[in-house]
């Protein structure tokens, strides 16, 4: 009876990959009415693909992802993607900014999050790359530094010569880091090349690097390097980290922030 139950649950999962390879996404209900299934049974066949399969969990389903090495996406399909996840890293991540702090955000949801979170505080100084963090803080007490460059519409995240020469006059003490792609070969990673290398700017005039990431983002190499592991001092994530990237963490002595459910 027991093989026949984990028989009947491998097909219901393969046949819900099946279907996210097709539609591109599924929600939760689309499973329960396809598949016969309650919708507990659904969200932890979800889990349990996610665990071994490109497709990444959103609010109330799913979407396939297997183009995630070389595919980037909007910021609005982004914001999508994990948000109740992405709201306690960013509460993890404010609860670390003081009064006094500056405080670099790249562009990124999370780090949109962190923005919208300290907008109330005073005494901060935050320098950011994204033109949609900037805005969401202008008319607040906070100090912003906007760094110049040409704007990528996928990111809203100003790169270029332009930024990176500003950038190199700026001295930032804590320095939130978005990222696609976490990896003990790769180090943390990105889509864009343009995005990169700002990136890489802003880590170098950073006291203290934080990256922030939901578990999607652990194991996964983007196509283009913004620093390896050995440069970061604190991970912010959702989840534990998978063993081999957990191991190369201590090893390094990088300090791991969860804010599990």
């Amino acid at each position: 009876m027991a093989e026949l139950q984990v028989s009947k649950g491998k097909r219901r999962r393969d046949g819900i990959l099946q279907e996210l390879k097709l539609q591109g996404r599924l929600s939760v209900q689309e499973i329960v009415d396809r598949f016969g299934c309650s919708e507990a049974t659904a969200r932890r066949d979800l889990e349990l693909l996610e665990k071994s399969q490109p497709i990444i969990r959103t609010i109330g389903g799913a979407m396939y992802d297997g183009m995630s090495t070389v595919r980037d996406v909007s910021f609005a399909e982004k914001e999508r993607l994990s948000y109740l996840e992405k709201e306690r890293i960013a509460a993890k991540a404010v609860s670390l900014i003081e009064e006094g702090d500056v405080i670099g955000l790249s562009g990124g949801t999370t780090n949109f999050l962190i923005a919208r979170s300290i907008k109330t505080r005073r005494g901060i100084t935050v320098v950011t790359n994204a033109v949609n963090i900037a805005m969401e803080l202008a008319g607040s007490e906070i100090q912003v530094v906007v760094t110049g460059g040409i704007m990528r519409h996928n990111s809203f995240e100003l790169c270029g010569p332009l930024g990176e020469a500003m950038v190199s006059h700026l001295h930032i003490g804590k320095m939130f880091i978005g990222v696609d792609g976490v990896s003990v070969s790769g180090g943390i990673t990105t889509y864009s090349e343009q995005e990169a290398q700002i990136a890489k700017s802003l880590l170098s005039r950073s006291q203290r690097t934080i990256a922030v990431f939901d578990h999607t983002k652990v194991g996964k190499t983007s196509l283009f390097s913004i620093a390896p592991l050995s440069i970061i001092h604190t991970f912010i994530t959702d989840a534990p980290l998978e063993p081999e990237v957990a191991d190369a963490a201590k090893q390094i002595g990088i300090e791991v922030l969860l804010c599990e459910n």
